[in-house]
């Protein structure tokens, strides 16, 4: 029977540390992640979407010119006295009064511009809202996982303090060699130095997290990172949500109509608009009386026909980058769904290595009760477990992040009612 039996009780506690804390889940889906009406308030009140929305009112406000037009009436008018030799002086006056019309055909297309321009602004501040809830995400799980390593690494380091002070004991009594102290103490440092370089983690994750989110309350300690599981739609589903959920694409859309309307609306503009209206006037003090329509019309040129190409090679340019936002978006979803269920099959080979690494600890454990192995093969295979654990934790951190990033992109959670 070996002299060391003493430290059976702190190491088994180590090696049976909780491995894959799936009792965390409650009913009602994920306890890990903030309220979601704390997750909208901060999405609606960060500054980036504060910055798109007012953006939106601007694409609003210029719907609105673009729906009244610059045509404006004009008003111009003269006063002057005259002298007659012989005749003496003379008031006279004449007043002007034009206004521009667009022919037929061009408010509409003004219209449909100024339609497409607000679609473009509420698309682009949505997919804004939606990048920000990515950014949320990241901050979020880096938080968790660093407070999950650092609650592993604390009853690591409690339980190792424990078995030192107990080696230390035994030396005191003769039953144990210095070497055994070297052993155990250095098995600690190293707990420690993970602890500490986890407690730094953490608090940088959290000054982070609160400089950037302010409006989420933050515990002293973060929840405990769930296990992942696979949303009740399949992955498949969800990748086609990404798609036809996207507003980059929607964005990229009306974006290629705007432009479109734009360009039918410079080749129409290149037949100008007249200007139509009246002139009054009064000469010679009143003795000639007159009224009179007056019309005008520009004379287009190579401006009008240059600026026609322009906004057709914009609209072409236009249709083709929303070709391009497509795939990109296409990619995204595909990746997305790939991640997900590769990062949860990574987490469930990661979670049984870690139960098998347990396993032989608690073996070794049991060979060293009996005296077949000695205190550094304990160390060894308890440093082997603890590395387990921590690979389990980040493999179970990648997939709750690769699944909750996919059900994001879907618009399946943290986002408004569409």
């Amino acid at each position: 029977m070996s002299r060391f039996r003493w430290l059976a009780p702190s190491l088994i506690a180590l090696a049976t540390l909780p491995l894959s804390p799936s009792s965390v889940w409650a009913q009602d889906g994920s306890p890990d992640l903030p309220p979601d009406e704390k997750v909208a308030e901060a999405l609606d009140g960060h500054p980036a979407v504060e910055a798109a929305g007012a953006r939106l009112e601007a694409a609003r406000s210029q719907q609105q010119m673009l729906i009244k037009g610059p045509q404006e009436i004009s008003v111009s008018g003269s006063y002057l006295r005259r002298t007659v030799d012989t005749e003496g002086g003379y008031n006279e006056f004449d007043v002007s009064v034009t206004r521009p019309v667009r022919l037929p055909g061009k408010a509409a297309l003004d219209r449909k511009a100024g339609r497409y321009g607000v679609e473009v602004a509420q698309n682009r501040m949505e997919d804004m809202r939606h990048q920000t809830s990515l950014q949320l995400s990241t901050l979020w799980f880096d938080w968790l996982t660093a407070g999950t390593l650092l609650a592993n690494d604390r009853a690591t380091v409690a339980n190792l303090d424990r078995a030192l002070q107990a080696v230390r004991r035994r030396v005191q009594l003769r039953d144990a060699a210095q070497i055994d102290i070297d052993q155990a103490a250095s098995a600690l440092a190293l707990a420690q130095g993970q602890m500490a370089d986890s407690r730094a983690r953490l608090d940088e994750a959290k000054a982070l997290l609160a400089a950037n989110f302010p409006e989420i309350p933050l515990a002293d300690e973060p929840p405990t990172l769930a296990a992942p599981r696979l949303p009740v739609e399949s992955l498949e589903t969800l990748r086609d949500h990404v798609v036809s959920r996207s507003h980059e694409i929607g964005a990229a859309e009306s974006e290629a109509e705007r432009m479109s309307a734009l360009a039918r609306r410079a080749k129409a503009d290149r037949v100008p608009d007249p200007s139509l209206g009246f002139r009054l006037f009064s000469e010679r003090g009143g003795a000639e009386k007159g009224v009179g329509v007056l019309a005008s019309v520009p004379l287009g040129g190579g401006y009008r026909k240059a600026a026609a190409g322009q906004a057709a090679a914009e609209a072409g340019s236009a249709r083709m980058e929303l070709a391009s936002v497509r795939r990109s978006i296409e990619a995204v979803a595909n990746a997305d769904m790939s991640n997900a269920g590769t990062r949860y099959a990574a987490w469930q080979s990661m979670t049984t290595a870690s139960d098998r690494a347990r396993d032989a600890a608690e073996r070794t454990q049991r060979g060293y009760l009996l005296g077949a192995l000695d205190l550094s093969d304990l160390l060894y295979a308890e440093r082997q477990a603890n590395d387990a654990r921590r690979a389990e934790i980040l493999a179970r951190s990648e997939a709750r992040r690769a699944l909750i990033k996919l059900l994001i992109d879907s618009h399946t959670i943290w986002a408004p009612a569409e």
